[in-house]
């Protein structure tokens, strides 16, 4: 069993946490979690762009000129997708594109994602994360003293409760800086911010939500 070194918001080492196999212990299955990415991000596509058939855009549903004897290619609507103003012949249309991935296999690749970045040393457990007021100054030095410069200030990820309104009010004018209850937890923000802050009081309720 892992453990990960607690600090305050000083960086200074006031103990040790241990972490549970069944989350942070996984090994590492990049297929697994590319699958996770990938439906996660297909489930956030509005799937809104529409475009107009030919029954659709505006214009009369006459023949142009009869068929024969013009000398000019046969027509049959202005509306046809070759004319200019036509309708789109394979244009999109609204459609959903979410798909379905299994509960067991998403938290397998949760856990290997989470293994993977605490191998990397990205995961930092700190005491307390309090701050006096929900200013986003007040936790912009927090994070500052921690080590997060504004280098990496853009890429955190801070899990901490859901009863902690006020870091969550201060998170949301830090750009980059997303604050994530245990349980709205997943894949791509796991790896896709450079650095993971976890509030020491939540990491139980992690280990037990993902295990």
């Amino acid at each position: 069993m892992a453990t990960l070194d607690v600090v305050d918001l000083q960086k200074r080492k006031v103990g040790s946490v241990e972490l549970s196999d069944a989350v942070f212990g996984v090994e590492s299955d990049p297929h697994l979690v590319h699958a996770a990415v990938v439906m996660q991000q297909a489930c956030e596509r509005q799937g809104t762009s529409s475009t107009l058939r030919r029954g659709e855009v505006s214009g009369s549903g006459k023949k142009p000129w009869k068929q024969k004897h013009t000398g000019r290619a046969r027509a049959g609507s202005i509306r046809s997708p070759v004319w200019r103003h036509g309708g789109s012949v394979f244009g999109p249309k609204p459609r959903d594109y979410s798909v379905s991935f299994p509960k067991r296999q998403y938290r397998a690749a949760l856990q290997a994602a989470l293994s993977a970045r605490v191998g990397e040393g990205a995961v930092t457990v700190v005491s307390d994360l309090s701050i006096a007021e929900p200013k986003t100054k007040l936790l912009s030095k927090a994070l500052a003293q921690l080590g997060l410069t504004s280098k990496t200030l853009s890429k955190t990820l801070i899990v901490a409760a859901e009863e902690q309104a006020d870091l969550a009010r201060a998170a949301r004018n830090l750009p980059g800086v997303k604050l994530v209850t245990p349980d709205k937890l997943n894949v791509y923000d796991i790896l896709r911010y450079q650095a993971i802050l976890i509030v020491e009081p939540v990491l139980p309720r992690i280990q037990e939500k993902w295990a």
